[in-house]
């Protein structure tokens, strides 16, 4: 039997980004609240603090940059082009690259709550900064940034974290680490709490609201290859060991309704040998997102996408999925001197599986599980499509491609022909699941029979309809605050009705 706490107005399960929106926001109702992170305190705040802390946002001029950055020099605002990104395009990038699939309603809360998120967020203690070193390049001594992304947050994900923590303590969250949240206290009248196991014992914390905010299913292989598919036990685990889908488990348990691609995730092309989950001093050192620049071939020695199709932040979220299909699910990116001033950082550790040659023989004889003659034949080949008419650009989708290969490269174009080359070895690393539960506009749960579950919120990765097939990049920590914030408040509120009551 479950030893009983005290009764909170709120409890939020989770502990990342999305959980901690919702627990801020929820005390700014007036609730107590309770936060329960599964992870031990020193591998807390899950997948966010894995991520580099991108943030995507709609705004209409460098005014909404400037107000939002901290410490922005005169002389960074006088060298940079942060362009605009309105909502009409954050509505069109949506729509286009989740195939058209993504929830009108959900996608319409994400898009126009997306600015005012990022004030409240920087309100309450975040720290926002132009992100030069990934989102720009310069050209002619200004930066010039694109993808519709051009801030992070201080100190990345775990600098995004550590202030959401000082922000809810300040404001009174209770918190409790190693908290690992079983189940939930229901009946035919809703949610009352949880049952969690805290040192050992099982726990029943009463509530008069739960935020489900604890996450997806990636960091469970069975359940990888349950939903998505045969071969995904094999990807790597870009972040945290701890999203196991239980908080999915708990509310189909009670009759959720399951919603949105449950056979879809957000995957990566990944260092090959990287650790099975993440770590957080190496997980920044095994991204490999520089393959614009780049050719990828396979173990048959053949390229089997295109490198240049749009810009990375439109792309990398599925590239993933297409190496996991590989023979041995792997490849190379091939890369020459041309290009290696643009390779990020991650690129230049120690953490890596590298190769370099000063000759295209020679580098392809060093490709672990190659074909080093047919890889030679597809670099050659490569190199002679390349439309060298078109002038090369970073900054855009410059239109260099390769007339008449089978499989093209419509952009950034290069010939593979300036020594020294450098070749990098990548797997599939998985971030996080799209397959989620169905919410209402308030960010309350939706049961099979597409009632609402009182007393049960949602939000974060766990929210379904969202993202299809890929994402925006830098949209999925956008996402969980505008539905952390919207299940907090709402969750806030049944609170404080339910004791006026």
């Amino acid at each position: 039997m479950a030893t009983k706490l005290k009764r909170y107005n709120v409890i939020v399960v989770g502990g990342g980004n999305a959980a901690l929106c919702a627990a801020i926001s929820a005390r700014e109702q007036g609730a107590s609240v309770l936060l329960m992170e599964r992870a031990p305190q020193a591998e807390r705040g899950g997948n966010s603090s894995y991520t580099d802390g991108k943030i995507r946002f709609a705004f209409d001029s460098a005014q909404d940059i400037i107000d939002i950055s901290h410490d922005l020099t005169q002389e960074e605002i006088d060298t940079s082009d942060f362009g605009v990104y309105p909502e009409s395009d954050f509505f069109d990038d949506m729509a286009r690259i989740t195939q058209n699939r993504c929830d009108p309603d959900l996608a319409e809360i994400l898009v126009r709550n997306s600015n005012a998120t990022i004030r409240w967020m920087k309100e309450i203690g975040v720290r926002f900064m132009p992100n030069y070193g990934r989102q720009a390049y310069k050209v002619d001594g200004r930066f010039t940034f694109w993808g519709g992304a051009p801030l992070a947050t201080n100190g990345g994900g775990p600098g995004l974290v550590e202030a959401l923590y000082t922000s809810a303590e300040k404001r009174g969250v209770e918190i409790i680490y190693d908290a690992w949240v079983r189940d939930l206290v229901s009946d035919d009248g809703g949610v009352h709490g949880v049952v969690a196991r805290l040192d050992g014992h099982e726990m029943k914390i009463e509530a008069d609201a739960v935020v489900l905010a604890c996450g997806g299913f990636e960091a469970n292989a069975e359940w990888r290859s349950r939903y998505l598919g045969k071969g995904w036990d094999l990807a790597k685990v870009r972040g945290t060991r701890f999203n196991t889908g239980d908080g999915l488990a708990m509310a189909l348990n009670i009759g959720a309704q399951p919603y949105g691609h449950w056979s879809g995730c957000h995957a990566v092309g990944w260092e090959r040998y990287a650790a099975d989950f993440g770590d957080l001093n190496l997980t920044p050192q095994y991204q490999r997102h520089s393959y614009t620049f780049s050719i990828m071939v396979n173990g048959n020695g053949k390229r089997f996408l295109d490198e240049g199709a749009d810009i990375r932040n439109f792309t990398y979220a599925k590239y993933g999925h297409i190496v996991l299909e590989q023979p041995g699910q792997f490849a190379w990116q091939i890369y020459d001197a041309q290009v290696s001033h643009l390779l990020l950082d991650e690129y230049r550790t120690k953490h890596v599986t590298k190769v370099t040659a000063n000759t295209l023989e020679e580098l392809v004889q060093k490709l672990d599980d190659v074909n080093p003659e047919q890889c030679l034949k597809t670099i050659h080949e490569f190199n002679a499509a390349v439309n060298a008419k078109v002038p090369f650009d970073p900054n855009i989708k410059d239109g260099r491609n390769t007339p008449g290969l089978e499989m093209p490269k419509s952009n950034w174009a290069l010939a593979i022909e300036k020594p020294p080359f450098q070749a990098y070895a990548i797997t599939c690393g998985v971030t996080f699941t799209f397959g989620g539960l169905k919410i209402t506009k308030d960010g309350q749960v939706v049961d099979t029979n597409h009632a609402p579950i009182s007393g049960l919120y949602a939000a974060g990765e766990m929210v379904g309809g969202i993202f299809y097939f890929n994402y925006p990049g830098a949209s999925g920590l956008t996402s969980g605050a505008v539905f952390g914030r919207l299940a907090g408040k709402s969750a806030g509120q049944k609170a404080k009705t339910h004791v006026t009551a």
